[in-house]
C-alpha cells in the first residue's frame, strides 16, 4: 500500500484538523516568528515583572494598597488603549505608562506627547490617575531601585544583538530551495519565473554533475565518522555489524525527531548499547549541526529525510495525519518505489520468519538512501525529455475541460512547468518591501480576460415581455451573466456558480427566478400559487438587502418577495401569499425541519437558491449540508422537480461543491476567477513587525495612515473596515490626529461645492455627535450601532463624495453596496461572541471587504489593503491566493442533523441514515481525501464507497442520541423511532450536549434560579468566555441588574452567561463592545432553550415546571421580570408612570375597577387614567367554566367552555389571534393529565364568543380535593387564568357487572337448526363459540336479547337465527332489521335478497330515503331492513299503519350507537315498540346486538332482558386474536399531522403485512387522495414499486380503462385502491372486486367503509382518528365506537391467525385512547337535547295528550335510565 506523501510545504500553512499527536516540525515559520516575538517582548519591561517585582520588594501590608494603584492604571490604560483590543494590549500600554511617569510627578508636555504619539488622542484624565498611582507606588521605593528595575532589565538585554544581526553573509554558496521562503529585497533580488526550460538549467547543472558524491560525503562526514569509529570498536564483541549507512540514517532520524535531548538521551543509550555513550555525547553536542547540514545538503534528500520522518510517524499511528496528498512521479519512479516496497516486503517476512525484536529496523528495511537517489536523479533527467501527462491518469480529475470553467490557476497547474508540492506561486509582477516595521506584498490587478469569439452579450430587449420587465431601466449583461444567460434563463438544470464579488450574481439568480416564473405563466397569467422561490442568504443583513432588490425588480410581475428571518416572523398565510422568500440557513432548517407545519410550503419550493455556498467549511456549513441533503432526498422522494442554484466566491475544489450540489459539470458548473471583476483588484498585504503589544497598534495606525494618505493625495475615496464599533471613532480620530500633525489636513478636506453646504445642513441635524465633529474633516463612521437615519446619511455622504475617508465596521460591507477605490482593513483580529474570543478575521469577510474595492462606473481598477501583524502575513497570503480547498465541518453536527432527520420521519434505520450521509458535502469530501476524516487509506480502498465507514459514523451516532433519550434506537433491526425529546431539540434547534446537560441537572423541582443556571450551562454558549478586562464590569451589573443568585460568578463563564441574561432582561446598560455582542447572542438562544425546556416540562407533565418556564420565557421575550406590573408590556405608558404603579402596588384587577379619574388621581397625573385604563383591559384574558361527567369511575368528560374578556386592538394583538396554553394540572400528584395550545381568535375576541374544548382526564380513587385547569397566555406576562374542577359532589357511576364468560363448549353442528332449507345457506358446518353459546335463547326461546360482543364474532348470524325462529312460529308476523346506515342496509339487501328470499322464498324489503316501496308490497313482506330515522318515521303513526303492528321481532344492530348523535332515534323506536306492544297486548321482541359493553346491565333493564338473555362478552372474545399498535404524533395543524403519518404507515405496512391485504381509514376523500399519492412516492423509491399489484398488468391496463375516476386510474397501478362516497358506483364496485380477491393489497377508505362493507383485512391502519365537522366548523373526534368498528375489520377468519390494528392519533389523546380501546366503553342517552323534537312528534301523533302522558312516555326512555345512574 502507498503511503501517502505529504510535503512539508503542503503541512505548514494548511488549517485542516491537526492530529492530536502530530509533532509538529520546529521548522515551521510561524512558530519560529511566534518564539522571536516573545523574545523581543522579554526585552522590555513588561507588566508581568513590574506586578513580580513589587510583590517581591513590598511587605505583605503594603501589597493590598500597591494592587489598588496597579488597577488603577490598568484602568487608565484601558480608557487609552479601549477594551476592544484585548488583555495583552491593555496591560503592555500600562506598562508603557508606569515606564513614563515613574520618575514624573504630574503629566507634563513631553509625556503628553509621548503618549499621543504612541495611543493618537487620549482622554487626560486617565492620563492624570495612572501618572498620580504612579507616584503611590514610587513613593515607596528609593529612586534607584525603580531605575535598577528598569534598567535592570535594559542592561541585561543591552549586550544582546539580536541574533544574525553581527553575520556577514555571503550569497555564493547559498542556493535557494524552491520552497524557501521568497527571497527578502536584498541587493541580489532575484527574479522568479515560471519557466521550465530556465529552471531546470539552473537546478540540475549542478545536480547532475558527477562531483557530487563526494559533497554529499563532508556534508555529514561528521556523523559519517563517528559512526564509523563506534562500528569498528563494537565490531569485536557483536556477532553481526550494522551496516553504516544505516546506522547513519536511523541515528539521523532520531536526531531529527522534535524530543527534547532526555528522551533522545535514553532511546540512544537503548539503540547503541553502553559502549556508545561517547557517541551519544558527540550527536547530542552536535545535534543542530548534523540535521542543518543534512538538511541543507539537497532538497531531494531533504524530501527523502521528510518521507522516511512520514513514514516513521504512520507506522506509530495508524492514524493519519492532515494535509493533502500530491505526489508528482514519473513512471520509472513508480515502478522504482514498487520495487523497492516488494522488497520491503519480503524482508519484513523474512525478519518475522527469524522471529527477531524487529522493533527499530520496521521503518528502515535496509533502505539505501544513496542509491535511490542515484536512481531518482536519473529518472528525473530521463523525464526531461518525456512529456509529463504521458498517459491518462485515471486519479486525474483536472484532465477533463469543462465548458464553463475559466480558472487560470488550474490550468497553470496542467502545464508542465508546475511544480507541485512547492509553496503556491505567487502572481508575477509581484513586488516586496521589506523594512523594520513592516513587511509588504503587493500583488498587481490582472488585466481583465480576453474576450472569446463566441462571445456575444445579451441586450434586455431581445428578451421576452418577463425578463424585459424585471430587467427595466438596463441595457444589457454583463458578461459573466451573458455567457450563463442561456443555462440560466432556458434550462432547468441544477447551476454552481463561482465568480469573485461583485460580478453580478444577484442578476444570475433573478435569470433563474424568471425562467422559473416562465414555467407558471400560462395564457397571459402567473400561476402564482403554484410555486415558491427560496433565496437562502447567510447573513440577516444581506437577506434584507436581496429582499429590497428583488422586490423592486419583480414588482411589475406582481410576485411578492418576503424575508423570513430571526428578525421577521412570517404568519401561515403571509408565506402562503408569498412567492419568493429570501431567508438565512438556520431558519430555513428551522422551517423544513418541521416540515409538518409547513409541509406544504417545503412540497411547492421549485426553486432553491444558495448564496455565498463557499460557508460550507465554516461553522455553519452543516446547516447548508442538512439543507441540501434534505432537498435533494425530497427530489428523489416525491420526484418533484426543485432546481439548486448555488453561487459563490471563487473556491478551490469547485469540482466537489458541483457534485454535491447535483450539478452536471459540462452544462451547470460555471467557474469564473479574478480576471472576471468587473473592475480588476490590486492586494497589498502589510505584515506589521513590531512585538510589542502597543507599539503594533501605534504601528499598525502608521502604515495605515500612509496608505489612506496616498490614495486620497491621487484624489480617491477610501474606506477603513475596522472590528469593533467604538474602534471606528478612535481611527477616525487618530487618522485626523496624524494628518493634522504632519500638516495634510488639507487633502482630506471636503470640496466645498454647491452641494456642500446642503449636505452641511443635514450634518448637522443628525443626532449623532461624531459624525457631526467629523465631517468638516472630510472623515466619518459607519456601524450597526448607529440609527438607520444616520448610517443612510454617511451612505449617501459618502457615495457624493461629500466625504474622503470612511471608517465603518464589516456590516458595511455585507449588507450595503457601497464601493470605494480603495479599502483597507485595519487588523485581522476580530471579537466573535460566538467562539468568546479574538479570532482571525474569516477569509469570507476578507473578500467580501475587498469586493467592495473599484466602483464599477469609475474605476479602472480597485484596491485592496489588509494590514495584519508579521506573523500572520503569509496565512491571509495563502488564502487570498486560493489554495486550501474548504472542507466539510458535519461531523461535528452529524448527531443533530441526524436527530432532526429522524424527528421529520425522512430517516427511520440506518440503511436510510447511511443513505442520507451520501447527500452531504462530507461525503464527497471524505472520498476525495478521506485521510482528513480518519479513514486510512486501506480503509478507503477496501471501500470506496464508504458505506461501512458512514455505517459506523450512524451507529456511533444512534447509540449517543438513545442514550440521551432523543430518539429510541432499536440495535437489532437498525430502525430509529422519534421521542418528544428529540423532537424538541429538533424544533427548537437545540444542540445534542445541551440535551444531555439537561437530562443530568433537569427535573420536577428547581427554581428560576435554577432554571437560569441549567440554560446557561447550555452548549450553545460554549465559546463565550471571561476576560479579564470585563470582570469589574460584570461585577457591576451583577449587583445593579441580577435579581436571582448566579452560580459560578464573574469568574466563570457559565456565571457570566446567567449575569449578561438577567441584565438583558433587567434592560441593564452594558459599556464594553464584547458584553454588548455577548449579550445579545446570550438573550437571543436564552429564549429559544427557555421554550424548548418548557416543552420538554410540559410532555413530562410537571406542572409547577411547566408554569415556571413559560413564564420565564415570556419574561426574556418582554424583557420584564415576573414581579413587575404588567402593564410594562404597553409602550404607550411613561415609565414614571409605571414605577408609580408598581409603588402603589395597584394591580391589573384594582385597575379594572378602578374608575379612569380615580387612577388619575392616585397617580398625581389626571389625564394618564383613560390611557392606564385602555391598557389594562387590552391584557388578554379569558373566563372559563367546566362541567364535568364521569364516563366511567375512572374517566372524567370535561366540558370547558372559554370565554375571551379583554379588548382588541390590532397594534397591541397583531391581527391574527392570541395564543394560551391550557392544561389541567392536579396539585397533590404534580402531574398535568391534559394540555393542549389554543387560539382565541380575533373576530371572538371582538364578539365575545365563547369557545368549548372537550377532553377526558383520568380520576382516581380515592378522590382526590380538586383539580386546576390553568389558562396562561404565551405571551403576556400577567395573562392568566385558573378554574377549579371540584369533585365534592361527584357521583361516581356504579361500578359494572362482569362480561359473560365465554363457556369452552363443543362447537354446534349447523344441523342442529333442524331444518335443511336453512343448513344449506351456511358454507360452513359448525357454529363459532359465540353463536354456540347463544344459539339456544336465540332459536328456542322469544326472550330479549342483548348481544355484546366484539366486531367480527358473527352477530349477523346472530340476526339470522332470530328471523328464522319468527319464520317458524310466527309465519304472518313481520320482522324488522333496523341498521345504522344505508351502506349496511344495502349490504343486508344484497345478502338476504338471494339467500332469504330466493332460497326460503320470504319476500325481503328495503325501506330507506333511497327506495320507498308501496303500501301493498310493504303488507306483504317478510322482513323488513331499514334505517332507524324511516322507522322511526313510519312508526310515529302506528295507529293508523296496520303492518306496524305486526311487527314480532325488532332487530336492531350495533345498539351502542344510542350514545351517539343519532343514538335519540333508536332509543325512541324502542321506547315506542315497547310503548305500543303494552297497548296491543303483543309483546315485540327485541334483540339488540352491539360491541362489547360495560354498563350491558341498563342497557338490559331497559330492554326488559333479565339475566338469560344479556350476553355481554369481553372484547376480546374475537374470532381472531388482534394485536394492536398505537402511535402519538406532535402538531397542532391537522393536515401537517396527517402528513407526517404517511411515512409511518408505509413502514407498518412493510413491516406487519407486507403481502397481505391492508386496509387504512382516513377522515375524508381528500386525505383518500393525499395518503395514496404519499405511499406511490414511496414506492417509487423502492426496488419494486409494483409490489402491492398482485395480478397481471396488461390485465390491470384494461381494468383502468374502464374507471371514470382519474386519481382512481393513478394509484390502482401501483396496487392501491381508494374508496369513498364521491367515487361513481361502478368505479366503487371494481375497487371492491379488486381488494376483495387480494388483486390490490391496500385499501384506502373513508371511515363509513368500516359500517359498510364487510371486507376484513389482515391489518388496519386508522390513519387520524379525527374529522372535519361542518357544523362547528373544526376537526372533532371519531366517536370511540367507529374507532371500534374499524379496528374491527382486522383479521380475516378463515385466512389469519391474529389480526393488526395501528392506530395512528394526535399524541394528546394517545392516553385515552389506550385506555378505550381495552376497556369496554359505557353507552349513555343523548336524548336529553333534542327531546323536544321527539314529544311533539308524539304529541301529533296522538300518543301523548297530558302533562302526565309526557312523564309516563319518559319513563319508558333509557335517557331515564341513566338519569339515575350517572345524574352529572
Amino acid at each position: 500500500m502507498a503511503l501517502p506523501r505529504l510535503t512539508g510545504a503542503l503541512r505548514s500553512f494548511s488549517n485542516v484538523t491537526k492530529q492530536d499527536n502530530y509533532n509538529e516540525e520546529v521548522a515551521d515559520l510561524k512558530v519560529k516568528r511566534s518564539k522571536l516575538h516573545e523574545q523581543i517582548l522579554d526585552l522590555d519591561v513588561t507588566w508581568k515583572k513590574i506586578v513580580t517585582f513589587l510583590n517581591e520588594k513590598l511587605e505583605k501590608s503594603e501589597i493590598q494598597s500597591v494592587n489598588e494603584d496597579l488597577n488603577d492604571i490598568l484602568q487608565a490604560a484601558k480608557q487609552i488603549v479601549g477594551i476592544d483590543n484585548g488583555k495583552e494590549a491593555i496591560e503592555s500600554a500600562a506598562a508603557f505608562l508606569f515606564k513614563t511617569f515613574h520618575l514624573k510627578d504630574c503629566v507634563g508636555h513631553k509625556e503628553t506627547k509621548a503618549i499621543k504619539q504612541t495611543f493618537g488622542p487620549f482622554p487626560s484624565s486617565s492620563a492624570t490617575a495612572a501618572c498620580n498611582a504612579t507616584n503611590r507606588i514610587t513613593s515607596r521605593f528609593h529612586q534607584d531601585n525603580l531605575t535598577a528595575l528598569i534598567q535592570m532589565t535594559e542592561e541585561e538585554y543591552g549586550d544582546r544583538v539580536l541574533f544574525g544581526k553581527n553575520l556577514a553573509f555571503s550569497f555564493d554558496m547559498h542556493d535557494l530551495d524552491h520552497f524557501d521562503e521568497l527571497p527578502i529585497n536584498g541587493e541580489s533580488q532575484k527574479t522568479i519565473s515560471l519557466d521550465y526550460k530556465k529552471f531546470l538549467n539552473e537546478h540540475f547543472q549542478e545536480h547532475s554533475t558527477p562531483e557530487l558524491k563526494p559533497v554529499e560525503k563532508t556534508n555529514d562526514s561528521f556523523l559519517w565518522c563517528e559512526v564509523e569509529k563506534y562500528l569498528n570498536a563494537t565490531l569485536n564483541e557483536m556477532a553481526e555489524a550494522t551496516r553504516i549507512e544505516d546506522l547513519c540514517c536511523t541515528l539521523y532520524d532520531m536526531l531529527a525527531s522534535v524530543k527534547s535531548g532526555d528522551e533522545l538521551q535514553n532511546e540512544l543509550f537503548e539503540l547503541l548499547g553502553p559502549d556508545g555513550l561517547e557517541l551519544i555525547e558527540k550527536l547530542l553536542q552536535n545535534r543542530i549541526t548534523i540535521v542543518d547540514r543534512f538538511l541543507n545538503s539537497s532538497n531531494d534528500h531533504k524530501l527523502q529525510a521528510l518521507q522516511d520522518n512520514c513514514k516513521k510517524i504512520l507506522g506509530e499511528n495508524a492514524k493519519p495525519n492532515y494535509g493533502c496528498q500530491v505526489t508528482i512521479q514519473s513512471e520509472q519512479e513508480k515502478q522504482l518505489m514498487k520495487q523497492y516496497r516488494r522488497e520491503e516486503k519480503r524482508i519484513a517476512r523474512r525478519e518475522r520468519k527469524a522471529g527477531e525484536d524487529g522493533d527499530i529496523a520496521e521503518g528502515l528495511m535496509c533502505f539505501d538512501p544513496k542509491e535511490l537517489r542515484i536512481q531518482r536523479e536519473q529518472a528525473l533527467l530521463n523525464a526531461r525529455s518525456v512529456p509529463i501527462l504521458s498517459r491518462q491518469r485515471d486519479t486525474d480529475v483536472e484532465k477533463i475541460r469543462y465548458p464553463h470553467v475559466y480558472d487560470s490557476q488550474a490550468e497553470a497547474m496542467r502545464t508542465s512547468a508546475f511544480i507541485a508540492g512547492a509553496k503556491m506561486i505567487l502572481p508575477e509582477g509581484i513586488q516586496r518591501e521589506n523594512n523594520k516595521m513592516y513587511e509588504e506584498v503587493k500583488i498587481p490587478y490582472s488585466e481583465p480576460m480576453p474576450i472569446g469569439f463566441e462571445e456575444k452579450p445579451v441586450y434586455i430587449q431581445d428578451l421576452d415581455e418577463i425578463g424585459q420587465l424585471a430587467f427595466k431601466g438596463m441595457r444589457r449583461l454583463n458578461r459573466i451573466q451573458s455567457i450563463v444567460f442561456e443555462t440560466a434563463y432556458n434550462t432547468n438544470e441544477n447551476m454552481l456558480i463561482c465568480a469573485p464579488t461583485g460580478a453580478g450574481k444577484t442578476n444570475i439568480a433573478m435569470l433563474t427566478v424568471l425562467h422559473e416564473i416562465r414555467q407558471h405563466f400560462q395564457q397571459g397569467v402567473i400561476k402564482k400559487n403554484e410555486f415558491k422561490i427560496v433565496y437562502v442568504a447567510p447573513m440577516k443583513a444581506l437577506a434584507a438587502e436581496m429582499t429590497n432588490y428583488f422586490s423592486k425588480r419583480l414588482e411589475p410581475l406582481g410576485i411578492v418577495v418576503k424575508e423570513l428571518t430571526g428578525d421577521m416572523q412570517l404568519s401561515k398565510n403571509e408565506i402562503l401569499r408569498t412567492q419568493m422568500l429570501v431567508t438565512t440557513p438556520e431558519k430555513w432548517d428551522v422551517v423544513t425541519r418541521k416540515s409538518v407545519g409547513d409541509v406544504a410550503l417545503s412540497q411547492i419550493v421549485k426553486l432553491l437558491i444558495l448564496d455565498e455556498v463557499h460557508l460550507l467549511h465554516e461553522d455553519r456549513g452543516p446547516v447548508l449540508e442538512s439543507i441540501v441533503a434534505r432537498t435533494l432526498r425530497q427530489v428523489e422522494s416525491t420526484q418533484s422537480m426543485i432546481r439548486i442554484l448555488g453561487l459563490s466566491a471563487t473556491l478551490p475544489n469547485y469540482l466537489d461543491v458541483a457534485t454535491f450540489l447535483h450539478v452536471n459539470p459540462c452544462i451547470g458548473l460555471f467557474y469564473f476567477d479574478g480576471r472576471f471583476r468587473p473592475v480588476p483588484l490590486g492586494q497589498t498585504f502589510l505584515g506589521v513587525k513590531s512585538a510589542n503589544k502597543v507599539q503594533q497598534l501605534n504601528n499598525m495606525d502608521e502604515v495605515c495612515y500612509e496608505s489612506v494618505l496616498k490614495q486620497v493625495k491621487a484624489g480617491h475615496q477610501v474606506m477603513v473596515f475596522v472590528h469593533a464599533r467604538n474602534a471606528t471613532v478612535r481611527t477616525a480620530m487618530s487618522l485626523i490626529e496624524r494628518a493634522k500633525n504632519s500638516g495634510q489636513i488639507s487633502c482630506f478636506l471636503p470640496t466645498q461645492g454647491s452641494e456642500y453646504g446642503h449636505a452641511e445642513k443635514q450634518v448637522q441635524k443628525s443626532r449623532n455627535k461624531q459624525v457631526r465633529e467629523l465631517f468638516p474633516d472630510g472623515f466619518s463612521i459607519h456601524h450597526a450601532g448607529m440609527l438607520r437615519q444616520d448610517r443612510n446619511l454617511v451612505e449617501n455622504l459618502f457615495s457624493n463624495g461629500h466625504i474622503k475617508v470612511l471608517v465603518c465596521t464589516a456590516t458595511l460591507a455585507w449588507g450595503v453596496n457601497l464601493p470605494a477605490h480603495a479599502v483597507i482593513i485595519k487588523g485581522t483580529q476580530i471579537y466573535a461572541a460566538k467562539r468568546g474570543s479574538f479570532v482571525d478575521l474569516g477569509i469570507l469577510d476578507v473578500m467580501q471587504i475587498f469586493g467592495r474595492a473599484g466602483r464599477p462606473q469609475f474605476d479602472r481598477f480597485g484596491e485592496g489593503i489588509i494590514i495584519t501583524t508579521h506573523d500572520k502575513l503569509s496565512h491571509y497570503l495563502t488564502l487570498l491566493t486560493q489554495q486550501n480547498p474548504i472542507e466539510s465541518q458535519f461531523l461535528e453536527s452529524l448527531a443533530d442533523n441526524l436527530n432532526a432527520e429522524i424527528a421529520l420521519g425522512t430517516v427511520t434505520n440506518v440503511e436510510e441514515a447511511v443513505k442520507w450521509i451520501s447527500y452531504t458535502y462530507l461525503y464527497v469530501r471524505m472520498r476525495a481525501n478521506p485521510l482528513v476524516y480518519g479513514i486510512s487509506h486501506k480503509a478507503y480502498q477496501v471501500d470506496p464507497t464508504l458505506a461501512k465507514h458512514r455505517e459506523q459514523l450512524v451507529i456511533e451516532v444512534g447509540r449517543k442520541l438513545d442514550k440521551a433519550r432523543m430518539i429510541r434506537f432499536e440495535e437489532r433491526t437498525g430502525y430509529f423511532s422519534s421521542t418528544d425529546l428529540g423532537r424538541t431539540a429538533s424544533h427548537y434547534y437545540i444542540k445534542y450536549n445541551t440535551i444531555e446537560t439537561f437530562n443530568e441537572f433537569f427535573d420536577a423541582h428547581k427554581t428560576e434560579s435554577d432554571i437560569f443556571a441549567i440554560v446557561s450551562k447550555a452548549e450553545e454558549f460554549d465559546q463565550i468566555k471571561v476576560r479579564e478586562e470585563e470582570i469589574e464590569e460584570l461585577d457591576a451589573l451583577l449587583n445593579n441588574f441580577c435579581e436571582l443568585a448566579a452560580p459560578g460568578g464573574v469568574e466563570n463563564s457559565y456565571g457570566k452567561i446567567n449575569i449578561l441574561l438577567q441584565t438583558y432582561i433587567s434592560r441593564g446598560e452594558m459599556d464594553s463592545f464584547s458584553l454588548i455582542s455577548d449579550s445579545a447572542y446570550v438573550a437571543q438562544n436564552a429564549a429559544r432553550i427557555v421554550r424548548a425546556l418548557f416543552e420538554i416540562a410540559l410532555r413530562k407533565r410537571w406542572p409547577a415546571m411547566t408554569y415556571r418556564l413559560l413564564n420565564l420565557s415570556k419574561v426574556i421575550d418582554k424583557r420584564l421580570w415576573g414581579w413587575a406590573s404588567p402593564l410594562r408590556q404597553f409602550s404607550v405608558l411613561p415609565p414614571h408612570i409605571l414605577t408609580r404603579l408598581e409603588e402603589k402596588n395597584l394591580t391589573v384587577d384594582k385597575l379594572k375597577d378602578m374608575r379612569k379619574d380615580e387612577i388619575g388621581h392616585m397617580l398625581h397625573h389626571v389625564n394618564i387614567g383613560l390611557k392606564v385604563k385602555q391598557c389594562v383591559h387590552q391584557i388578554p384574558s379569558v373566563t372559563m367554566e367546566a362541567s364535568i361527567q364521569p364516563i366511567t369511575r375512572t374517566v372524567l368528560r370535561v366540558t370547558l367552555s372559554i370565554c375571551p374578556d379583554f379588548t382588541w386592538n390590532d397594534q397591541v394583538h397583531g391581527t391574527v389571534g392570541e395564543p394560551w396554553w391550557i392544561w389541567v394540572e392536579d396539585p397533590t400528584n404534580d402531574h398535568i393529565y391534559h394540555s393542549e395550545y389554543f387560539l382565541v381568535l380575533k373576530k371572538q375576541v371582538i364578539s365575545k364568543e365563547a369557545q368549548l374544548l372537550v377532553f377526558t382526564i383520568p380520576i382516581f380513587e380515592p378522590l382526590p380535593s380538586q383539580y386546576y385547569i390553568r389558562a396562561v397566555s404565551d405571551r403576556w406576562l400577567g395573562a392568566e387564568a385558573v378554574c377549579i374542577i371540584n369533585f365534592q359532589h361527584l357521583i361516581l357511576p356504579e361500578r359494572h357487572p362482569p362480561h359473560t364468560e365465554l363457556l369452552d363448549l363443543q362447537p354446534l353442528p349447523i344441523t342442529a337448526l333442524g331444518c335443511e332449507a336453512y343448513e344449506a345457506l351456511y358454507n360452513f358446518s359448525h357454529f363459532n363459540p359465540v353463536q354456540t353459546q347463544i344459539f339456544h335463547t336465540l332459536y328456542h326461546t322469544d326472550c330479549n336479547v342483548l348481544l355484546g360482543a366484539p366486531t367480527g364474532s358473527g352477530k349477523t348470524v346472530a340476526a339470522e337465527l332470530a328471523i328464522f325462529r319468527v319464520f317458524n312460529k310466527y309465519p304472518t308476523s313481520k320482522a324488522v332489521y333496523i341498521a345504522p346506515l344505508k351502506a349496511l342496509v344495502r349490504e343486508r339487501m344484497d345478502d338476504w335478497k338471494v339467500r332469504i328470499e330466493e332460497k326460503l322464498g320470504k319476500k325481503v324489503i328495503e325501506l330507506t330515503g333511497d327506495v320507498t316501496p308501496d303500501m301493498k308490497s310493504i303488507a306483504k313482506a317478510d322482513l323488513i331492513v331499514t334505517t332507524p330515522e324511516k322507522w322511526d318515521g313510519v312508526s310515529r303513526s302506528w295507529q293508523n299503519r296496520n303492518y306496524v303492528k305486526q311487527v314480532t321481532i325488532l332487530i336492531i344492530d350495533e345498539i351502542h350507537l344510542l350514545g351517539e348523535e343519532r343514538g335519540p332515534v333508536l332509543e325512541v323506536i324502542v321506547s315506542r315498540t315497547n310503548f305500543i306492544s303494552s297497548h296491543t297486548e303483543k309483546p315485540v321482541r327485541i334483540v339488540g346486538l352491539s360491541t362489547a359493553l360495560a354498563n350491558a346491565r341498563d342497557l338490559a333493564d331497559w330492554l326488559n332482558i333479565h339475566q338469560m338473555g344479556l350476553f355481554n362478552f369481553r372484547p376480546s372474545v374475537r374470532p381472531v386474536p388482534l394485536e394492536v399498535h398505537i402511535q402519538g404524533f406532535p402538531g397542532q395543524h391537522y393536515c401537517p399531522r396527517m402528513a407526517s403519518m404517511n411515512k409511518p404507515t408505509f413502514q407498518a405496512i412493510r413491516s406487519h403485512s407486507p403481502a397481505k391485504p391492508v386496509l387504512i381509514f382516513v377522515s375524508s376523500r381528500r386525505q383518500t387522495r393525499l395518503t395514496a399519492l404519499e405511499l406511490i412516492a414511496f414506492l417509487a423509491t423502492e426496488e419494486d414499486p409494483k409490489q402491492w399489484l398482485n395480478m397481471d398488468e396488461r390485465e390491470m391496463e384494461n381494468i383502468i380503462g374502464t374507471l371514470r375516476d382519474s386519481n382512481l386510474k393513478l394509484t390502482l397501478a401501483f396496487g392501491i385502491g381508494m374508496h369513498h362516497a364521491g367515487l361513481h358506483e361502478r368505479d366503487r364496485k371494481t375497487v371492491e372486486e379488486l381488494f376483495v380477491n387480494c388483486k390490490v393489497q391496500v385499501l384506502i377508505a373513508t371511515s363509513t367503509l368500516a359500517w359498510g362493507v364487510n371486507f376484513p383485512a389482515h391489518l388496519v391502519i386508522i390513519k387520524g382518528t379525527e374529522y372535519y365537522d361542518g357544523k362547528t366548523r373544526r376537526y372533532v373526534d371519531f366517536p370511540i365506537t367507529d374507532v371500534l368498528q374499524m379496528m374491527g375489520r382486522a383479521g380475516r377468519p378463515q385466512f389469519d391467525d391474529q389480526g393488526k390494528a395501528v392506530i395512528l392519533v394526535h399524541d394528546i389523546k394517545k392516553d385515552f385512547y389506550k385506555k378505550f380501546l381495552y376497556e369496554p366503553f359505557p353507552v349513555e342517552s343523548s336524548l336529553l337535547g333534542v327531546l323536544s323534537d321527539h314529544l311533539n312528534a308524539e304529541i301529533a301523533g296522538g300518543t301523548i295528550t297530558s302533562k302526565q302522558d309526557a312523564m309516563d312516555y319518559i319513563t319508558w326512555t333509557y335517557f331515564f335510565r341513566r338519569l339515575i345512574m350517572n345524574p352529572r
